[in-house]
């Protein structure tokens, strides 16, 4: 099951995009807030991945965070919600806002976003309105991962940046956001993710 791709983007649309890993191009299938995330053609990108597996077909969905990846896989154990609607939510409304309504049970707001009705919406929140404390946790955690949970992770990393010429200033403020969005990716990942934005 593949779980993460870093490759070069070959194809970028709304709807998907092709990644050239060593050679061979993947397939994923992204949500539109992974999709305006993107660098342009011929970029490095970093994808969580879900592998979707049917009796008949293999789909590959993209993220560019983990709490966007986290979020999917929740919304999919929903009654009546496959992948496709999964990935039209994240695409109608940001991680943060979704944790909100779910923790408020709001599904008006839910009913905002483009092809969910109000029986879906009502799904949503009540049999993820239990699940509310781990997805406000998850959100914390990606909001704040160096606070506590990844202080050696931020001191290795910054001090790479440091030794290839970078302010420590500059550094730091750069690795505080790519944690943000990456939450924990691991120390070469989160190098590469800094020095693509650098």
């Amino acid at each position: 099951m593949i779980g993460y791709l870093s490759g070069t983007l070959l194809i970028k649309t709304p709807q998907s995009v092709t990644v050239d890993v060593n050679g061979v191009g993947y397939e994923i299938v992204v949500p539109l807030s992974t999709f305006y995330g993107l660098p342009d053609i011929g970029g490095k990108v970093e994808l969580f991945i879900h592998t979707h597996l049917r009796e008949d077909t293999l789909v590959l969905f993209g993220f560019q965070s983990a709490i966007e990846k986290s979020l999917f896989l929740l919304l999919i154990t929903v009654s009546g919600i496959g992948p496709r609607l999964s990935l039209n939510i994240l695409s109608g409304i940001g991680p943060s806002e979704l944790v909100g309504a779910i923790s408020r049970g709001d599904s008006a707001r839910l009913q905002a976003i483009p092809g969910i009705g109000r029986k879906t919406a009502e799904r949503i929140s009540l049999e993820l309105k239990d699940k509310a404390g781990r997805i406000t946790d998850m959100e914390e955690s990606r909001k704040a991962p160096s606070a506590k949970a990844e202080p050696q992770l931020m001191d290795d990393a910054l001090s790479a940046l440091v030794n290839l010429g970078y302010t420590g200033k500059s550094a730091r403020a750069v690795l505080e956001k790519t944690m943000a969005r990456l939450g924990d990716a691991g120390l070469e990942v989160l190098i590469r993710e800094a020095l693509r934005i650098i």
